[in-house]
């Protein structure tokens, strides 16, 4: 062949026809069957390497499954051997050498491994480029001296206690009991350990429950759960919480007559059943099968491998004992998130949450939708601080004291404070986070508080979101440690089709990366994703999920979709003394009400009224006042606004001097409302007045 000639030289052929050059090719031929020998010729140019009959039989390969590829090789070659091999011969190529040797070993069909010599020849052109490697392999398992062998068995146990160390390094980050499976099922895990097939069963009511055996194929059916009493070897380390070591395939049969002829035609020549032993009793058994020509364990050898069964116990116990805390608290939780989402007339909800299985336990995480009158909702999303038992206990009180408080009535503002109050009186140490928003799907109108928790988003139509600034005040409990229970009301309106977010802060944190960020790559993730409602909420928990973290989320999601109000529509805004924007936010809510009740021909009217009846309760009582707007029911459609008081003193209507600037308000309130009254609320007062809006059939 001209690629291998070496300059040019005619390479001479072997007269076996094996195309190999030199006297030694026939000698080869001859005899290496007997010696197991055989020769190679490596084409570097092309990359094809021939190899005759006595080299594949040494790699123990079939004529037919060799095609000249000298990667096919490497199935059989152990892989630190091969890299090892590949090392040498590259560094022999690149040196300018002419020759090169090693040991090395390869694993038989059967899986013995067999110590193999090999012997190259380079051959370059003029150039001194290497374009061809002859050389020999042969079988080198009993030329090995006495000494060699014993720095081989000096190096074994190197390595297996190397395996036992570097297994235990593993296993003490596998946090849950699939952690270790899949550390003991993956694909070099039985060649760490040098066995053929591997299995391992946990002790559960008094069964054996197999979760892992490999390599594929090795399952003996029937055997995935089996009883303590019965006649196998895990069974029996179970039982008697020894190890036991099975010297010889003679040894299995005659032990375990059961289960030997199911794992016979394995080629197992040996096995090392081990207990798994935690706190003084047995969680499971591991079993170690050998095959090929290794039988016996040496007492090394059987040290190591009860120290292997420890570590992986231990790691074992550890995993469960997280995985049932964590199931626990996270059944505690769950027990206290609502169990079922309560459909409100003109929006779309969607809820989700995802406990962090990277953290030390679980949080406080919550969410809560809450039916109020007049079709409006209240949505609550909050983070009790802290990963435990204890934070999901306080945050299923929060939840169920803050419910309450709305369902009373109170205002958003004034849910949070005593929501505050009461986390602070329970003398936890702990505090919360939360937002509160409360919302008439009808106008759109929405009234959001927060205490210490991230901005939510809003969602237009078209998928694009932004930020949403909601002024804030102080955590829930630290609000009212520190004597700071005012938390002001931000209002905005919703469109039909446009989307709140509201979220936990483990949705936006990303380690290296600060808030700002995180809710730009929000904003970006819900621009890209679903625009249903609900494929949106598990968009966003998959890619919490695929990124990780060590946090809880908890995702609230609330679209208006913009139906037609309804009579016995209501809303209620609080309007505190020197607070001009809580008057400016009940304005707002007036405007957005009227709007969408279908009174825009009466606007101006009712919003000149509710104003004079505002500024006079603001101006002449103490405490701030409670604005309510509603839709009566009745032949007629009346909007009725109600300004209550805390002063019991009754409005008296008067008539203003041309120079006056006062004595008009109740005035015009009897000229523009088409009724109006006072009437005794409590220690208080409310002045009310009522505004036809429509007739049925005009």
């Amino acid at each position: 062949m001209n690629a291998g000639s070496g300059g040019g030289e005619a390479a001479e052929q072997c007269r076996c026809g094996a195309g190999s050059a030199g006297p030694a090719c026939c000698f080869l031929h001859e005899f290496g069957q007997e010696f197991r020998m055989g020769s190679f010729d490596w084409d570097l140019l092309t990359g094809r390497m021939t190899m005759d009959e006595g080299a594949l039989n040494v790699f123990d390969m079939e004529p037919g499954a060799y095609d000249g590829d000298p990667a096919v090789l490497s199935s059989r070659v152990l892989p630190d051997e091969g890299r090892r091999l590949d090392t040498l011969v590259a560094q022999a190529l690149k040196d300018g050498s002419d020759h090169y040797g090693a040991y090395f070993r390869i694993r038989t069909r059967a899986g013995a491994q067999r110590w193999t010599h090999t012997q190259g020849l380079v051959r370059r052109d003029e150039t001194g480029r290497p374009v061809r490697i002859v050389g020999i392999v042969r079988d080198a398992s009993e030329e090995l001296t006495e000494s060699a062998a014993r720095l081989g068995l000096d190096e074994g146990r190197r390595q297996r206690t190397s395996v036992v160390e570097g297994t235990t390094a593993a296993l003490a980050h596998a946090r849950t009991v699939q952690d270790i499976i899949d550390l003991l099922n993956d694909s070099q895990g039985l060649e760490h350990f040098g066995a053929a097939s591997l299995v391992m069963g946990l002790l559960e009511a008094g069964r054996i429950h197999l979760v892992a055996e490999g390599p594929d194929g090795a399952f003996v059916p029937g055997t995935r759960f089996t009883r303590v009493d019965e006649p196998y070897p895990m069974s029996e380390v179970i039982r008697t919480l020894r190890p036991r070591f099975i010297e010889s395939p003679e040894d299995f049969a005659a032990s375990y007559p059961t289960l030997w002829p199911h794992i016979s035609g394995l080629g197992i020549t040996s096995a090392a059943y081990l207990p798994l032993i935690a706190q003084a009793r047995p969680i499971g058994a591991l079993g170690l099968l050998y095959s090929g020509d290794r039988t016996g364990f040496s007492a090394d050898e059987r040290n190591l491998l009860v120290a292997l069964g420890s570590s992986i116990a231990q790691s074992l116990q550890r995993a469960m004992l997280y995985e049932q805390e964590h199931d626990l608290a996270e059944g505690l939780q769950q027990a206290m998130l609502p169990r079922r989402i309560p459909d409100v007339p003109g929006a779309q909800i969607a809820v989700r949450y995802r406990s962090a299985r990277l953290g030390q336990d679980i949080g406080g995480d919550w969410y809560d939708i809450i039916q109020l009158p007049g079709g409006r909702v209240g949505a609550v999303i909050g983070d009790v601080q802290g990963h435990d038992t204890h934070a999901a206990a306080v945050m299923g009180q929060l939840r169920i004291v803050l419910r309450a408080y709305a369902a009373e009535g109170h205002t958003p503002a004034t849910v949070m404070a005593r929501a505050s109050v009461f986390l602070h009186e329970l003398d936890t140490e702990r505090f919360a986070t939360c937002t509160y928003a409360e919302a008439d799907p009808a106008t759109g109108l929405v009234q959001i508080v927060r205490a210490g928790h991230v901005d939510p988003l809003v969602q237009d139509p078209d998928g694009t979101s932004r930020r949403l600034p909601v002024d804030g005040g102080l955590p829930l409990g630290l609000s009212a440690e520190f004597a700071r229970l005012d938390y002001p009301v931000t209002t905005v309106e919703l469109d039909p089709g446009q989307t709140l977010l509201l979220y936990t802060d483990g949705l936006v944190e990303k380690p290296g990366a600060d808030l700002d960020e995180g809710l730009q790559w929000l904003s970006s993730l819900v621009k890209r994703g679903p625009r249903d409602l609900q494929e949106l909420a598990d968009h966003l928990c998959d890619v919490v999920e695929e990124r990780g973290g060590e946090d809880d989320v908890a995702i609230l999601l609330l679209r208006r979709e913009g139906v037609h109000p309804q009579p016995g529509g209501r809303l209620q805004q609080h309007v505190g003394q020197n607070d001009p924007e809580a008057l400016s936010s009940a304005r707002h809510m007036i405007r957005a009400a009227v709007r969408a009740w279908g009174a825009g021909s009466r606007s101006d009217e009712i919003e000149l009224v509710a104003d004079e009846l505002m500024t006079n309760a603001l101006m002449h009582t103490d405490g701030g006042a409670i604005v309510t707007l509603r839709m009566l029911p009745g032949p007629e459609r009346r909007l009725r606004v109600e300004v209550e008081d805390r002063s019991s003193a009754l409005p008296r209507r008067r008539e203003a001097g041309e120079a006056g600037v006062s004595g008009r308000g109740l005035l015009l309130v009897d000229r523009i409302s088409d009724l109006w009254g006072v009437e005794p609320r409590g220690g208080g007062k409310c002045v009310w007045c009522e505004f036809v809006t429509e007739t049925p059939g005009e």
